[in-house]
């Protein structure tokens, strides 16, 4: 049980990075497949939605749960860091969906979900790398 808990608070960012990960994609998968389902929008519009959502998810847990940034004077500038990232990786997203869907007609869901493991690798490096870096110092 020791050697447990040891392994976890080695690997305690990691694994707290893994869930809240694993809850934002949840909340984009959810809300892109709502809008798949409910609306007859663009899969890009769709995304999009989903991806502002998540965003905002994203930073809050990552911000009070994963990096514990506790700089309320840095939040504006971890914010602004935090959207630029992810900006890239929606672009990354956009393209990975326009290849999966539209070029390799793959089924939306499917594409999304490994979009979605690419994205979320990327975006744990920029958060860690440099949004959230001083923290880590």
């Amino acid at each position: 049980m020791k050697w447990i808990i040891a392994k976890f608070k080695q690997y305690r960012e990691v694994i707290s990075y893994l869930f809240w990960g694993v809850v934002t994609t949840v909340v984009n998968i959810g809300i892109f497949a709502l809008l798949h389902h409910f609306t007859s929008w663009n899969y890009q519009i769709n995304n999009a939605i989903a991806w502002f959502i998540s965003v905002v998810v994203a930073f809050y847990s990552n911000k009070a749960f994963v990096f514990k940034s506790q700089g309320s004077g840095q939040a504006v500038k971890e914010f602004f860091s935090f959207t630029l990232g992810r900006v890239a990786t929606l672009l990354l997203e956009m393209i990975i969906l326009g290849v999966g869907i539209s070029l390799l007609h793959g089924n939306q869901i499917v594409v999304k979900i490994i979009d979605n493991v690419v994205v979320v690798i990327v975006n744990y490096f920029w958060s860690k790398l440099v949004v959230f870096a001083k923290k880590n110092q």
